[in-house]
């Protein structure tokens, strides 16, 4: 990206940092020169992310974030460790296919846990230390938040209800010094689809409505933009949704 990003002296927390889109954009704030606090709950990918570091100073976490309590747990710590925190990046996510009317109540209870729930919990223990150096959070919807995705209901009523989250504390937060936006990529190559399973029976034409024409979204393009508005140079964004998602959404 051309654009200056500097994150020296700042502190940043990510979220589904032991791979895929979470570990990209850790990366990419590390080499901006934020100190990080990468939290997952798979603890083995998240030390071979902190390894990946360089030099900046990194804090791995290991945690299930469907526990509200342990949402709130790692914003403490991050500040705990570096005194300050300037940006929250909810990249955690979880998908299954089910038919609707079979998908077992864990698992959307999970679906809403992780990628609704986890941002509301971890925002609420972080605005009041972002609010004290102007800083930033990032959330991670999806295309599906925009277009109904047959198979996809629990991970489409979550992604919808976080686009609100960040419009709805945009709006509370407008006459504060702090920025809350969100982006919605298409799908991409990472560990949330690795291994998934369509259900049997399912209509593959009505998958292919979302499928795009474009295929995948690069996980690189994704973290470049997470990490503009992570970073000071993300100045002029505030109650955005900015897709990344190679046309899906355009009609």
């Amino acid at each position: 990206m051309a654009l200056p990003i500097d994150m020296k002296g700042k502190a940043a927390l990510v979220t589904g940092a032991a791979s895929g889109l979470g570990r990209a954009t850790a990366v990419k704030l590390a080499a901006a020169g934020a100190d990080l606090c990468i939290v997952d709950v798979n603890g083995e990918a998240l030390a071979e992310t902190a390894a990946m570091l360089g030099d900046v100073q990194v804090m791995p976490l290991v945690a299930d974030l469907a526990d509200p309590d342990a949402c709130r747990d790692s914003v403490g710590q991050a500040v705990a460790r570096f005194g300050r925190l300037d940006a929250l990046c909810n990249i955690a996510g979880v998908f299954k296919f089910a038919h609707f009317h079979e998908m077992p109540r864990a698992d959307y209870e999970r679906t809403i846990a992780i990628n609704l729930s986890a941002p509301f919990f971890l925002s609420q223990a972080a605005i009041p230390h972002l609010l004290e150096t102007n800083g930033a959070i990032v959330n991670c919807a999806s295309s599906a938040a925009f277009i109904g995705e047959a198979y996809a209901t629990a991970y489409c009523a979550s992604k919808a209800g976080l686009v609100q989250l960040t419009k709805a504390m945009a709006m509370e937060y407008a006459r504060k010094p702090i920025r809350i936006n969100a982006v919605a990529p298409g799908g991409m190559m990472t560990n949330i689809g690795n291994g998934m399973q369509m259900p049997e029976g399912i209509e593959y034409d009505l998958v292919q409505r979302y499928s795009g024409l474009r295929g995948l979204v690069e996980v690189d393009d994704v973290a470049d933009l997470v990490t503009l508005l992570a970073s000071p140079a993300g100045r002029s964004y505030h109650g955005a949704c900015i897709s990344l998602d190679a046309g899906i959404t355009a009609g």
